[in-house]
Formats: C-alpha cells, sequence, structure tokens
C-alpha cells in the first residue's frame, strides 16, 4: 500500500449564513421545518449495525408547542446497553488500527455533508425540538459542528507530528494509541454541536464511545446519527443509546472496558460520576484509570466600569443573558453595574426588552422561543414569583410567563439589594438576569465581589474603556472564568478561537475545540528503537 506524510485541507470557521428575507438558505430551512413539523419519526436507539426498536418509547413535542407531537424515540434495557459495550469492543479491533488520514476523511466528509445536504434537516430538527430560533441553530447545529469536525481534524495531525528528539544511533517516536476501553459521552440538549463533539471527538483519535443524548436532544441526534452514517463512521464505532440514565450509567462505569467519560451537564451530576468512578478505581475494576472529562454549570458575570458605554453593556446584557432564553452555560445571569450608569444601561436594556418578540422559531422576527421543558418552565417561573415578594429583590423588567402553548418565560431583569442574593448565586438556566448596582468607587471590592460570589468559573465579561483598569480586572477575576471576555458578551466562543471551559465547579477545563481536549483521548506510548545494541555490560568507569 502506498504511503506518504499527509497534510488535511486547512480550517477555517464556517461562514453564518444570514437567512435574510427571501435568501436561498431561509427558504429551504423553512421549508424543511414545515415538512418535519408536519411528520412523525419513530427513532430507533443505534447499536453496532443495528436500529432497535423496543416498543418502549417517549414521545416528542416541540417546547413552542406542546400539544403537538413530532415522534417518538423507543428506550433500552440494561440487555442493550450491555450489548452497546460489546458491539464497541468488537469494532475496536479494526476502528483502532485504521490509518489516521481515513478516519480524518470521514470526519471532512461529515462537515461537508453538514455543510450541505444535512444543514437545512440538522438546522430544522434543532428548531422543532430545542426551539431555537433560525440564528441560534445556524451557529450551533451547523457552523459549530462543521467546526468541530474541520478543526479536530488539524489538530489531530498536530498532535501526531509532536515526536521526541533522537540521539545517534537511536530512533525515538511517540505512538498516540486510543485509549484501552470504549469512551462513555453524555450530551446535553442545549448545544446539537456538543451533542455532535463529545462522540466523535474521542472517535477521531481511534476510540469507540457509547453516546446517551439528552432526552429533548433525540430529534436532533437521530439526525447526527443518519450523518455519521453516511459519512462513514464504522456500526459500532459511536453507538446512540436512550433510556433510563441512572440504569445506562451504572452499566457502563462499572464495566471493565470502562477508559473514560466525555460530558457535558450539571456539576452535581458529574460529582456523583467522579465518586462512582472513585470508588470503583479502589475496587480495581478498571484495565486502567479512566479519563474524565467534563464541562458543567456556570453562573456567568459581566462587569461593567465606570469608564464604559452604556450602549455597548445593555446590548452585551441583551444578547449574552437573553438569546436562546439563557439556556446556556455561558449565559450572562448576573451583572454588576456602577451606579452612575444604571439609569442609562437600564433605558437601554428595556427599549431591547420591548422588542423581543416571542413564540415558534418558525417565525423568523421572534428572537426568544420556549425553554425546553415542564421541569424547567416551573423551575425559573418559582424563582420569578419568589423574586417578586422578597424584599431583597425587585423584578424591573419582564417577570411573566405562560405555559398554555409552550413554555415560554418572558426575558426578566431581577434587581438584587444584596449581592449575594440568590439568583446572584444560583445557575438558573433561562432568561432571566439578576444585576446588583455598586457605588462608583467600590469598583475594587466589587470584583472580589464577582470572584467570591458563585462556585463556579465558566465564563465572565469585563467593560472599561480603562486600559488600566481592564489590567487590573484581569488579573483580579483570573480564577473567576475560563473563558474571559473584555468588552464583549460572555458567550459565542468559536472552535479553533476561543476554545471552551472552565475550572471550579464548571469542570475539567479540557478545552472543547482544540488541542489540549483530543489529547485527553490518547494514550501514548514512546518507543527507543537501538539500531545497533551493545555486547558488553562493563562501562569505562570500571577500568582501573
Amino acid at each position: 500500500m502506498a504511503t506518504g506524510f499527509y497534510n488535511v485541507p486547512k480550517a477555517v470557521n464556517e461562514p453564518v449564513k444570514s437567512y435574510a428575507p427571501n435568501s436561498a438558505e431561509r427558504k429551504e430551512l423553512l421549508a424543511m421545518y414545515k415538512k418535519m413539523y408536519a411528520s412523525t419519526v419513530d427513532i430507533p436507539f443505534y447499536i453496532g449495525n443495528e436500529e432497535i426498536c423496543t416498543g418502549n418509547t417517549v414521545s416528542i413535542h416541540p417546547p413552542h408547542d406542546i400539544k403537538h407531537t413530532v415522534g417518538q424515540y423507543h428506550t433500552a434495557d440494561k440487555k442493550h446497553i450491555e450489548m452497546a459495550v460489546e458491539k464497541a469492543m468488537e469494532a475496536r479491533k479494526t476502528w483502532s488500527k485504521m490509518p489516521w488520514q481515513s478516519r480524518a476523511a470521514i470526519f471532512l466528509k461529515a462537515a461537508e455533508l453538514l455543510a450541505g445536504p444535512y444543514r437545512a434537516k440538522l438546522n430544522a430538527a434543532t428548531m422543532i425540538a430545542q426551539s431555537k430560533n433560525v440564528m441560534q441553530a445556524e451557529i450551533d447545529a451547523a457552523c459549530e459542528l462543521i467546526d468541530f469536525f474541520r478543526f479536530n481534524v488539524e489538530f489531530m495531525t498536530e498532535i501526531y507530528q509532536n515526536q521526541p528528539i533522537s540521539s545517534s544511533g537511536i530512533w525515538n517516536r511517540m505512538e498516540y494509541r486510543p485509549l484501552e476501553g470504549f469512551v462513555y459521552a453524555i450530551t446535553p440538549f442545549n448545544f446539537t454541536s456538543i451533542a455532535g463533539n463529545l462522540p466523535t471527538s474521542p472517535a477521531m483519535m481511534g476510540n469507540v464511545v457509547i453516546w446517551k443524548p439528552a432526552r429533548s436532544q433525540v430529534y436532533s441526534a437521530h439526525v447526527l446519527m443518519q450523518l455519521f452514517k453516511e459519512a462513514g463512521v464504522p456500526d459500532g464505532v459511536i453507538n446512540m443509546v436512550t433510556g433510563n440514565s441512572a440504569m445506562i450509567t451504572e452499566v457502563l462505569l462499572d464495566h471493565k472496558d470502562f477508559g473514560g467519560i466525555h460530558f457535558t451537564g450539571s456539576t452535581p451530576v458529574f460529582n456523583s460520576f467522579w465518586a462512582h468512578i472513585g470508588t470503583n478505581v479502589n475496587k480495581g475494576k478498571y484495565r486502567s484509570y479512566p479519563r474524565i472529562v467534563g464541562e458543567t454549570g456556570g453562573k456567568d458575570f459581566v462587569w461593567m466600569h465606570a469608564s464604559a458605554d452604556a450602549k455597548q453593556v445593555a446590548t452585551a446584557l441583551s444578547r449574552g443573558a437573553f438569546e436562546y432564553q439563557g439556556q446556556k452555560c455561558s449565559a450572562a445571569s448576573r451583572a454588576y453595574i456602577p451606579k452612575s450608569k444604571w439609569n442609562e444601561v437600564k433605558k437601554y436594556l428595556e427599549a431591547d426588552l420591548q422588542s423581543m418578540k416571542m413564540g415558534s422559531p418558525e417565525d423568523t422576527s421572534n428572537f426568544i422561543n420556549a425553554v425546553i421543558d415542564d421541569r424547567a418552565f416551573k423551575k425559573l417561573a418559582s424563582y420569578i414569583d419568589d423574586a417578586k415578594k422578597d424584599a431583597d429583590a425587585e423584578v424591573i423588567i419582564g417577570g411573566n410567563y405562560d405555559n398554555s402553548k409552550g413554555y415560554f418565560i418572558e426575558p426578566t431583569v431581577i434587581l438584587a439589594k444584596k449581592a449575594d442574593y440568590k439568583t446572584m448565586c444560583t445557575e438558573l438556566f433561562g432568561p432571566i438576569l439578576t444585576i446588583f448596582i455598586y457605588e462608583d468607587d467600590a469598583w475594587r471590592e466589587t470584583l472580589d465581589l464577582v470572584n467570591n460570589t458563585s462556585p463556579y468559573a465558566l465564563t465572565g465579561a469585563i467593560y472599561s474603556a480603562d486600559r488600566h483598569i481592564i489590567d487590573i480586572a484581569t488579573d483580579a477575576l483570573e480564577d473567576a472564568a475560563g473563558n474571559f471576555y473584555i468588552n464583549d458578551k460572555p458567550t459565542g466562543a468559536v472552535v479553533g478561537q476561543q476554545p471552551f471551559g472552565g475550572a471550579r465547579g464548571s469542570g475539567t477545563n479540557d478545552k472543547a475545540g482544540s488541542v489540549w481536549n483530543l489529547l485527553r483521548w490518547v494514550s501514548n506510548r514512546t518507543i527507543k528503537e537501538t539500531f545497533v545494541p551493545p555486547t558488553d555490560y562493563r562501562y569505562p568507569f570500571l577500568e582501573q
């Protein structure tokens, strides 16, 4: 077989389509939305070469139209999860030996399929079942996932090219093996791109994966599995299972071939995995120490200095807090505004929120859509109700909600009279922003509040026109956010530009969309080859 040192196509970020009125992409997407919305789909789970339907089903309803049904998905039993491990480990025998350039070609093909024939379908699925507007679906389900595929291929080649030096008569090499076992990928509802990246980034490095998508994201996950298959991912390399989360997790974490976990979700759930895995390590259940990679919660901040522009800050809050109904782990959920600028910021913020329309994603004039499900709706409504009654808070914008048609929460701004009011500290994951007003000359002390109020450290933003203040704030908040923004909102990380992840209670900071994440899915082997081995054990120092 002929071979060579191959250069992969240079990765560039996928351009975001505008979906302007009468544009081709808008017409195509809305036609696809209507078609899928009027259909019902029966979604199996995928193990090896089988698409399995058990008859134990869960119906799928758009969050913005909860009485409408777009399909159902089948759930697995314990025997199916055990079967998934078996099929994955069987597939590993050939997948781990496949030349890296062949794995690269599969995911480069996936990127091109998604950029073309799958774009409208995956965007529409995301809009329907996750209630994302046209732009939020485009930047997530299409562009970010395309970027993950392309850039991860490039990062993979950078890893393989990193080799040790060799001395005279010796050839030293570094081999990047997949983990000895399978990877368990657990993905959230809010980003289709995360759902696509968490199983594919380990797979790209030669691993096999068992993937459990969130129950409210199965609709677009089904489209992803179709995409993977058409791109050429072999059967058994990525197995998608749905069902009881506790059962699936117990079976997989207790298996001797468990090699690692790739997770995005809540901090308490991730903590439970650490405890479970640690217990099993002490029992000697695993072949090696599992890799534990997770991005979890956030209580993300915007801090404004008196030198900053009020309109810029208000825009950052409007977008950062309320795009996709605040259901981003990076969403701005607490803000610190100097007293001298508050009235101006409030004026602009009120105008923005009053202009935002709310409703179905099919209407492209709607900026706000529904929150994901009944549990989220009830939780968010309860915090709004409490704020209306609490002496330490005041609902100054919004505060209404309605679940008669869908799970709609009005963009809401709470003014906290105490810096430690509960909505300043607790992750809410919805369209609720809490603001604390501070005295202008207390800006240094307020930086301490920002740093110490939350157990999380995912994203954060500072606004200032004073370079000296920017430097001080950047230093003071060094540990407060893994993704830190200067004069920009704390959302919208782009693959290859702002690798994403946080520390503290926000996860292991392994930076999705970077070489650092892919490095977690390989187990290095150093190889030393000596061309002419010595034939005498004696060293010169032994001579008399």
